[in-house]
């Protein structure tokens, strides 16, 4: 199984991307983490953050392998522990097709990206910056795959 990071961003930090970078690698053959960033919206001094968030929707959407479950990070969405993030993967991974994590840029998801989500999930209440969340995302599922298959990197 493929789960498919796709979010808005180009060129992070290089802590951004070592971070994500390490928990990926440590990610199993049979359940690997794919990066796929979307160009973000170019902002200046006119338009609307409604006209952004669409344009880079339209580009996530577009990012989706086809067959795959939809979960897009939103701050409404279920907030999940580690062990239901554990249950999670192993129902993805037992379901036969990819999972595409949507994370939006600096004014969140276009609707039609939370519309098209089979699911929604919530890391925290708190806001983080979202090239923070590649880097926590990619933790929070080694971590759940480590629980899923008792490897000792998770201590409850």
């Amino acid at each position: 199984m493929v789960i498919s990071l796709i979010a808005v961003g180009r060129k992070m930090p290089e802590w951004v991307n070592q971070g994500y970078r390490e928990y990926a690698r440590r990610m199993p053959r049979e359940c690997t983490l794919a990066l796929v960033e979307i160009e973000a919206a170019k902002r200046g001094k006119s338009g609307s953050s409604q006209r952004w968030v669409a344009q880079e929707g339209k580009r996530m959407l577009a990012a989706i392998p086809r067959g795959d479950r939809v979960i897009a990070l939103d701050l409404s969405g279920a907030s999940w522990t580690t062990e239901k993030l554990s249950n999670q993967l192993e129902g993805w991974m037992h379901s036969g097709s990819g999972v595409s994590l949507l994370v939006g840029g600096p004014d969140g998801l276009a609707t039609e990206c939370l519309s098209r989500a089979d699911q929604r999930w919530s890391l925290s209440a708190l806001t983080f910056p979202h090239p923070l969340v590649r880097v926590i995302l990619a933790e929070q599922l080694y971590r759940s795959w480590s629980v899923m298959t008792h490897h000792p990197y998770h201590r409850a």
